[in-house]
Order: structure tokens, then sequence, then C-alpha cells
């Protein structure tokens, strides 16, 4: 069957959990279409023991909130669903609501590229509460890889120190669409190209690829296989020189250098995939800058991620360019980000925001209520510290904020620090107002990101724990909505 022309089939309404879409069926059915809800997608933890988190994903999402349909054929398959007793689980009314359904959220998010924190709002949807649960499970799916992917990629980058790391994933990643979600999230982060050619074609992304230890073997010889290729790409020679014997392969490749530097061309560099990487690739550097090819590339692969790499920088290895695939397509070893979309406040027009609180025997699911935003504050050279707080009662002057894991520790922003909102406006009232800057900018944005803050953050093992709190205001309403919940609760028994 042959690909389409673009990514996916037009309508992707039912890429969806079913329980938001008989939640919807219940809203609607109770007559609750004109109660608006507040919801915000964060995550609890940053992922691989680290110090932060990049945001991506925020392009496709706006792509699927924006073109947000429910088609003929949706309708007509959601029409066969059957409830436990057999009778359709919706009724038909239901479906032609859904058929004439057009989106009417407000949604704010925080731009790609930025670096957030555990508990913070990546996204903020305000609206009709029907309408801002269906947009829960694709929003997560979109977000939670991208940026798992995005943070993976840009560790790698930090461990790389400056050498270009290239992302070889394709045939490694959680199947076609994991590939190029992984091959944009990486290149955000800071990976200088990518194997997949078709993420090259949709994305923009330089693609970089020699060739397999199969082109060694179909020939009779090593050296044979490589003049041929150098034969046929003259332009583009990285030799795989780990087929048989390592070192006897960056001699071939010498030789075969030798070669295409009497046509008038050069010799791109070597791949080592196996072996002893910090030793190999010592003495293949040797060999190299002896034999006159100083400029000659030696490129690592074989399972590397961020430790592996920075290992192997600390050994003193020869490599100048890392091949990452599977450690980073697969956010190896997370499996994923863990971002939650929660209710914190609901309301039926004119009337003001109630806030909504979800309590946990564990303290950080304790959900935050209310309408969110983070404001960053910085010093004078870097960022020391995010406030979380309710747009409706936005701080003034000297602003104390609390953990919210443990409210004894409180620390107060001075007043008249620089500052920003991390929140900005994607949507108002289901119409788009937010242009998506090219994927150019947005990984320039990372690396300006993560330059605001102290290394300690940026540490693999034990990394800085960023300061996020709550603003005192919002700490006091968390607190009584608590009390309240846990009052309520224990009357009930």
């Amino acid at each position: 069957m042959p690909l389409p022309t673009g990514l996916y089939r037009p309508s992707l309404a039912l890429l969806t959990d079913l329980y938001q879409l008989t939640m919807a069926y219940a809203y609607w059915k109770s007559g609750m279409e004109r109660v608006e809800a507040a919801f915000h997608l964060f995550f609890r933890r940053n992922p691989f023991e680290g110090g932060f988190t990049i945001a991506c994903g925020l392009e496709h999402a706006i792509d699927l909130i924006e073109s947000l349909r429910f088609e003929p054929d949706d309708l007509a398959y959601l029409a066969e669903v059957r409830g436990a007793d057999g009778k359709p689980l919706f009724e038909r009314e239901f479906l032609e609501y859904l058929g004439s359904l057009r989106l009417a959220c407000d949604v704010d998010a925080v731009p790609e590229g930025t670096a957030v924190f555990p508990l913070e709002p990546m996204v903020r949807v305000t609206g009709p509460i029907l309408h801002a649960q269906l947009v829960e499970t694709p929003l997560l799916a979109l977000v939670n890889f991208q940026s798992l992917i995005a943070t993976k990629a840009a560790r790698a980058v930090l461990a790389a120190r400056g050498e270009p790391v290239l992302e070889f994933g394709l045939r490694r990643a959680q199947g076609f669409d994991g590939a190029l979600s992984a091959s944009r999230a990486a290149w955000i982060g800071g990976c200088a190209a990518t194997s997949n050619v078709m993420a090259g074609r949709f994305f923009g992304i330089p693609v970089s690829g020699t060739h397999g230890h199969s082109w060694v073997m179909a020939f009779d010889d090593e050296l044979q296989a490589f003049r041929a290729y150098a034969q046929a790409l003259p332009n583009n020679c990285v030799f795989l020189v780990d087929t048989y014997d390592t070192l006897q392969g960056v001699r071939h490749a010498m030789q075969v250098g030798e070669e295409l530097r009497a046509r008038g061309h050069e010799m791109i560099g070597v791949r080592l995939d196996s072996g002893d990487l910090a030793w190999l690739s010592s003495e293949a550097r040797k060999m190299l800058d002896a034999s006159g090819f100083p400029s000659a590339r030696i490129i690592g692969s074989n399972e590397l991620d961020e430790n592996l790499v920075a290992s192997l920088k600390e050994q003193g290895a020869g490599i100048s360019a890392w091949g990452v695939g599977t450690r980073l397509v697969t956010g190896h070893p997370d499996a994923a980000l863990g971002g939650v979309f929660k209710l914190t406040a609901v309301r039926t027009p004119p009337e003001p925001w109630r806030p909504k609180v979800k309590l946990s025997e564990q303290p950080i699911k304790t959900s935050i209520p209310g309408v969110l935003q983070t404001r960053r504050f910085f010093g004078e050279s870097e960022a020391v510290a995010d406030v979380i707080y309710d747009v409706g009662m936005a701080p003034r002057g000297p602003i104390t904020m609390v953990d919210p894991l443990d409210p004894t520790r409180r620390r107060t922003v001075p007043d008249g620090a620089t500052s920003e909102e991390l929140l900005v406006p994607i949507f108002r009232a289901g119409r788009r107002v937010y242009d998506p800057p090219p994927l150019t900018e947005v990984r320039k944005r990372v690396s300006s990101e993560l330059s605001r803050f102290h290394p300690g953050v940026k540490r693999f093992v034990n990394p800085h724990l960023y300061p996020v709190g709550l603003e005192r205001g919002l700490h006091d309403v968390r607190t009584r909505l608590i009390l309240e919940a846990r009052g309520g609760s224990e009357r009930t028994h």
C-alpha cells in the first residue's frame, strides 16, 4: 500500500483513549456544555536522573488542535462501538454533536526548546470542559515523547563538548512515527544530522550516512570494497573499518584516501562501530595524523549515549563525531517522560474560576490548583528560580516562593529582578494566534536556554536541584483546599 503524500491521513480525532470520549459523552449527557475547565500538562521528575528537561512537540500539537475534526468515517466507527450490554455506547445525537464540534479553547504553552522543570505547566488548556478533555491524550503523546528525546539529545550534545552528534536511530525506533518524531526532537536537542532520510525531507534536517558492514562483506576483500565505494561516491567517503580487523581497516582507508586525494577528493574519515572505542580511536588518530590525514574524522558508534560519550571523552578517545542511535531514539533508560494532564479549576461563565485539587498519598501527586503560569527570574548572569502562580493572583513586589513538597523551605525573590513568563498564548477561543518558529530557531533556543543555567543543573550525576516553588498566595490556597478535601473525606468514613 503506497504511503500517503502527508505523514498521516487527514483525521486524527480518534487518536485518543476511549475514556476521553466516554467522559465527553457524559459531559454532554449531563448538560455541562457551558462548564469551563482549566487543565495543565506537566511532569513530576526530570528524565535520566537529570537536572532539566527540554520542551518539545508543540508544533505538532498545534497542527493537531487546529485540524481536529470528527470525519464521517470516524463517526461511523464510533456508532459501532458497543457497551457491556451489547448496545451502542454513544447515541446518534451525540455523534452528530461531535461531527459539528470545533474546538474553542484557549491554549498557552512553553515554546519548544525551553528548559523546564518538574511541576511547571508546559501546556495550559482552558475552555469548554468537553473540548479540553478531548485533547488530553494526543497532547500527552506528542509532548511527552518529543520532550524526552530532545532532552536525551541535549545531554549527548553536552557530553560531546562541541563535537557533532549524529542521530542514527531509525532502525531501532518505536515504529515509523516514533522514528520521525525522534529525529525531529533529536535535531532540536542539538544533533547535527540524522540518518533518517524521510525526517530530512519533512523537517529539513541534514542527512548523514555512509555504508554498512554488508558493503564490505559483498566484496572479496576490504580494500576492494573501499575502492569501489570511493569510485561511486568520492565526496562521501567515511569508511566503516571494523568488519574484520579495525586497525588494518584504518590502513586500507588511508590507502584509498591517498588514491582519492590524487583524484582531487578528500576522505572524510573512518567509523568505528565495535571494540574498545577509547583505545582504537586513539590508535586510529595517531595513524591518520602520521599519514597526512589530520582533518579526517573518526566517528564512533555502538550503543552510545551521553554517559558513554562523557566516559570516552574522559579517557582521551580520538573520536571527533558521535553516532548515537538506539539509546537516543528510545529514551533509554527512561520509557517515558511521565507527563500528566490534570484539571485544576472550573467555572460556569461569567462566574470566576474555582480552583480544584487532587489529593494523593504521595505528596508529589497532589495537584496544584488554579489557572497557572510560571515566572522565571534571573540574576546577573543566569536563571535563579521559577515561581508558579495563579494568573488571578499575579504577584507583585518581593515574591516569597514555597517548596511544593516541603512548605518549610522558602525563599524570597528580590523586587525588581528580571523575569519572563514561560507560557505564551497559542490559541484563543480555538483560533491560532502563534506562529511556530523554524526548527533552526528552536534548535538555537535549546543551546541558548541551557547557557542561562548554572553548570550544576546540567551535571549528569547528582545535578543541582533548580529552585521551583509556589507563590505564597497559591501555596495558601492549595493548603486550604487540601485541608477542606481531607476534612470532607474524613467525614464520609
